[in-house]
């Protein structure tokens, strides 16, 4: 196929979330042709999942402007910036009503199950650059098809991915098995299913971020109604200054708060904590569970287990493209460094556009949540500045495209989501919501870091 022919071709992307989304209103403004491969049923459905917390993130930090703009002239209205809404907030009244006006550019119930170079596989260089992409789908009734595309942004997140409870990156012997008493999600305890699983019962939260402050602190909450239920608290490190986040001192103080909503539930003692320890497996005793170490030390049966370690990036279906990933974190390699959580918080992330975000592979973009691996430094708004220089490098406009158009927020930071339904609350720093996930997202466009940014 000829380089005209292939301009023709839409730009694939994969994932109708924020980032998704805001790809698609710049592609648009650009003139070229989007078609957003959604695997569930409606915008958002990662976001969705998590409908139920409150991001730290406000509205002013969580819109795309392309997006605002191919909104306006339908009637939609922004909502208040300084108000911080939930997960269901923002799928229903920003990435729902964006998705509708995209109309037919967004396909809903299909899953991208592999993408490659056209009759090239990840070996052969001859003519490789030349071909357009083979987009690979399986739709919600069964069916195959192949899709050619220009070029792909892979918008996926990482919701889908969680990881395991086994210290060692790999699931815990026993994990699987035991998975009808495993959660991976901050639970909602206003479903009263969800409630019922975990009242009067006795309940492992594994993991040290805030994801796990979040867990802690519904399950204490829920203890001071429900008699016998107890919280355990599971972590690979001991104690250190900053086992419960920055506290009053922190930046955030959403943040701050929630991490001392944690410490709380400890000292009223609504749940213990059990430090050092690395799962190795999880046996049964009867009807219960019980956590075994590295050393073998075993711990005393629980009832269910939520297990917060975590996203990690699905790259199965991109087997056959040609990636430069850093080893440790599978980030693009010139991003790796800028996004180290060892090193950055979301605030102290640069900006970063195309040269970051490409691969040896030409054309193709892991954009994001899932641009950023393993690291939880993600915000929304990096996210949409990711597509804004992307899109604008497959318009050929390179300077636009080196351009950074990005100022974050002094106080940008991320950490997992809110506890409170009151916007008040999450204004006077009782709540959370940097990220766009529930207490495990981070984005607070996306994700556990806490699926989704910030």
């Amino acid at each position: 196929m000829n380089a005209f022919a292939t301009d023709q071709l839409p730009v694939v992307v994969i994932g109708a979330g924020p980032v998704g989304l805001a790809a698609a209103a710049r592609l648009v403004e650009r003139g070229i042709e989007p078609l957003v491969l959604e695997a569930g049923p409606s915008a958002g459905t990662a976001v969705r999942e998590w409908a139920h917390v409150r991001l730290f993130s406000p509205w002013s930090e969580i819109t795309d402007p392309a997006a605002e703009k191919l909104l306006a002239p339908s009637g939609w209205t922004r909502p208040d910036g300084s108000a911080y809404p939930t997960g269901g907030d923002w799928a229903e009244q920003y990435l729902q009503p964006l998705a509708d006006l995209l109309d037919d550019k967004v396909r809903y119930g299909v899953t991208v199950v592999g993408v490659a170079r056209a009759g090239r596989d990840r070996i052969v260089d001859s003519g490789r650059d030349e071909q357009p992409f083979t987009v690979h789908v399986a739709t919600a009734d069964g069916r195959e098809e192949r899709i050619s595309a220009r070029a792909v942004i892979d918008a996926s997140g990482t919701w889908s991915t969680p990881g395991p409870m086994g210290a060692d990156g790999l699931p815990a012997l026993g994990e699987k098995s035991a998975a009808g008493r495993i959660s991976y999600r901050v639970p909602d305890l206003g479903d009263p299913a969800v409630r019922a699983r975990y009242a009067g019962r006795r309940t492992a939260v594994v993991g040290s971020g805030a994801s796990a402050f979040t867990a802690l602190a519904l399950l204490a909450d829920l203890a001071a109604d429900e008699p016998g239920t107890h919280a355990v608290w599971i972590l690979r490190r001991g104690i250190t200054g900053s086992t419960f986040g920055g506290g009053e001192a922190d930046q955030l103080p959403a943040r701050g708060a929630l991490g001392l909503r944690a410490k709380a539930a400890v000292e009223a003692g609504h749940a213990g904590m059990v430090t050092g320890f690395r799962t190795q497996a999880v046996e049964r005793d009867g009807d219960r569970l019980v956590l075994v170490d590295e050393e073998g030390r075993r711990l005393d049966p629980v009832d269910e287990v939520i297990v917060l370690t975590g996203l990690r990036p699905d790259l199965t279906f991109l087997s056959e493209i040609r990636l430069g990933l850093d080893d440790r974190l599978q980030a693009p390699t010139a991003l790796a460094p800028l996004i180290d959580p060892n090193v950055h918080s979301c605030g102290t992330v640069y900006p970063h556009g195309v040269h970051e975000l490409s691969h040896p592979e030409q054309g193709i973009y892991l954009a994001g949540m899932k641009s950023y691996g393993r690291a939880p430094t993600f915000l929304a708004l990096t996210g949409y500045e990711q597509v804004r220089s992307i899109t604008a490098a497959i318009a050929g406009d390179r300077e636009a495209a080196e351009r950074v158009e990005l100022t974050l927020p002094e106080t940008g930071v991320c950490g997992g989501a809110g506890l409170f339904d009151e916007p008040d609350a999450a204004q006077n720093g009782e709540s959370g919501g940097c990220c766009a996930a529930p207490a495990a997202l981070h984005t607070g466009i996306g994700a556990p870091a806490p699926s989704g940014g910030c």
